[in-house]
């Protein structure tokens, strides 16, 4: 099925992705003070946002925090996920660390898209849960791919991550993208009624590290 941009590109092409740094900008949130950057991947044109804190340096593992935009939780609030709560905490941890970086990558939904994150919304309220939708619409459980941001995080220099992250699959497809990470650093928010089954399909069915479920 068409409408996966990222798996396209990486089929398309050997070569990989070169980064562009387009523009950087102090941005103040309600968490802290951050550095907005934009960079582009020159070949595609796609963009990506970055959020930096403090220094950078190659010498020292750099707290990290790659988020797949989620439209209806990261602006809506939506209590469906736990995306928006994950932005958030994730923003608050690098601020307190006082130094790190949040990619923000668009692949929605998994990367299958937000029209079709919609229909897999509409599935779900007949019964089935984020995966079952996924392969209903002929999509692979988790359709995204992580070398650009491999190549964003050494365009900035840093060589060696401490990845928020409760996913294996994301860390795993991310060595093999050629990122060097030195440790997992746990991203839980607890869970609501709205989102005990989310979590708990996340965690039996995708093999996400929770403690909460």
């Amino acid at each position: 099925m068409a409408g996966n941009g990222d798996r396209q590109r990486v089929k398309g092409s050997d070569a990989p992705p070169r980064m562009e740094k387009v523009a950087e900008a102090r941005l103040p949130t309600e968490v802290g003070e951050f550095r907005v950057i934009g960079f582009q991947d020159v070949t595609t044109g796609r963009e990506y946002i970055v959020l930096a804190k403090g220094e950078l340096s190659p010498n020292r593992p750099c707290l990290v925090r790659i988020h797949s935009q989620c439209l209806t939780g990261d602006v809506f609030h939506s209590i469906k996920c736990d995306c928006g709560r994950q932005l958030r905490r994730a923003m608050e941890l690098i601020e307190q660390e006082g130094a790190g970086v949040l990619i923000y990558q668009q692949q929605e939904g998994r990367g299958i898209g937000l029209l079709n994150k919609i229909r897999a919304y509409e599935l779900q309220d007949q019964g089935f849960d984020t995966v079952e939708a996924n392969l209903r619409l002929g999509f692979a459980p988790d359709e995204r791919s992580y070398e650009d941001c491999v190549a964003i995080l050494r365009a900035l220099g840093i060589h060696r991550v401490r990845l928020l992250s409760n996913n294996p699959h994301k860390i795993a497809a991310l060595r093999k993208a050629g990122l060097c990470i030195v440790e997992r650093v746990p991203l839980e928010v607890e869970p609501t009624e709205e989102t005990v089954t989310y979590l708990r399909t996340k965690k039996e069915k995708l093999g996400h590290l929770l403690s909460f479920v």
